[in-house]
């Protein structure tokens, strides 16, 4: 999947930014340590490696890869090296932190420790970044991977987060669709009731700094002409930034859609904690990878510039 061009404007925006330090947990395979050297060489990261120095040197050797000077924090299992690579970014040594070839739940089970994690007053939520060939702007797909069936409360933060995300690469005030199986409100249907909730709640301040409107159906929120058939008049049907999804089903499966039938290609972070967290698979694309860390390098200068 090569995309049109969508992450390489990302990629762009970053041009003129300090690289910012980041945590690699467990990068012990030849996706994750191509991933690093090639964020690092365009400007975008310092990486500190967490892992087993040996195996990390070793895999690289293999693969011919170029560590260069990176620095490396001994950790000998993936959960220590979570925990560490979380703690690297509490004494303030990382702004960002990456996932590796360790296993999500690893991850973030640090990320979420009480005490120790990377906690906040919002609801951690995952956020796809798409480019889709059939659609004229990065698309944002929330959440497809860590909210399984969301509370009308959890979905505010999921809006809040994307929204915030979206600010962070230049979109001043981001449409957001919240999606549902039809348009219409109705008690048979729940996840309209909440986006009818989440409409209004925007309406009244409590998500602030975007444009909301829902329920919308897919093909009404990402299509004028499907709208206009059903007399909805919307400011975000044919035009989202953000797509809200009912629940993790919905979500997954929208995305690996994208993927496999529109050819879209995605990049994936975790939103809501202290910092921006780049959280790939191993059948992740390099130019998604780099996609990732492009907007998390984003996403962090942001918290500077606001004093998070």
């Amino acid at each position: 999947m090569t995309g049109t061009g969508k992450h390489e404007a990302l990629l762009e925006r970053c041009k003129g930014l300090d690289p910012v330090p980041t945590a690699v947990a467990w990068p012990c395979d030849e996706g994750s340590l191509t991933s690093v050297r090639e964020a690092a060489e365009l400007g975008l990261i310092t990486p500190i490696l967490v892992g087993p120095g040996r195996q990390i040197r070793d895999t690289a050797k293999a693969f011919t890869i170029d560590l260069g000077r990176y620095e490396i924090v001994e950790a000998a299992d993936p959960e220590e090296a979570a925990a560490q690579a979380v703690t690297l970014v509490r004494e303030g040594r990382a702004e960002i932190l990456m996932k590796g070839s360790l296993h999500t739940d690893a991850l973030l089970g640090a990320v979420v420790a009480r005490g120790t994690g990377l906690r906040t007053g919002r609801r951690l939520s995952h956020a796809y970044l798409m480019d889709v060939p059939t659609y004229h702007k990065v698309l944002i797909v929330t959440d497809a991977a860590i909210n399984i069936a969301p509370t009308l409360e959890e979905k505010v933060d999921i809006v809040q987060n994307a929204i915030d995300l979206a600010h962070s690469f230049g979109v001043a005030r981001p449409k957001v669709a919240i999606l549902a199986a039809v348009e219409t409100v109705t008690s048979k249907m729940p996840a309209t009731i909440d986006a009818a909730a989440l409409s209004k709640m925007a309406d009244r301040g409590q998500i602030h700094g975007g444009l909301v409107d829902g329920p919308l159906a897919f093909d009404n929120a990402i299509s004028r002409e499907a709208a206009q058939v059903k007399w909805i008049s919307s400011p975000v049907a044919g035009d989202p930034d953000i797509l809200v999804v009912p629940d993790l089903q919905a979500g997954n499966m929208l995305a690996k859609e994208l993927n496999f039938l529109a050819q879209a290609d995605s990049a994936g972070l975790v939103l809501g904690a202290k910092v921006p967290i780049i959280l790939t698979s191993r059948a992740d694309s390099v130019r998604s990878r780099i996609a990732s860390a492009a907007v998390a390098v984003q996403a962090a200068h942001a918290r500077r510039t606001a004093g998070k």
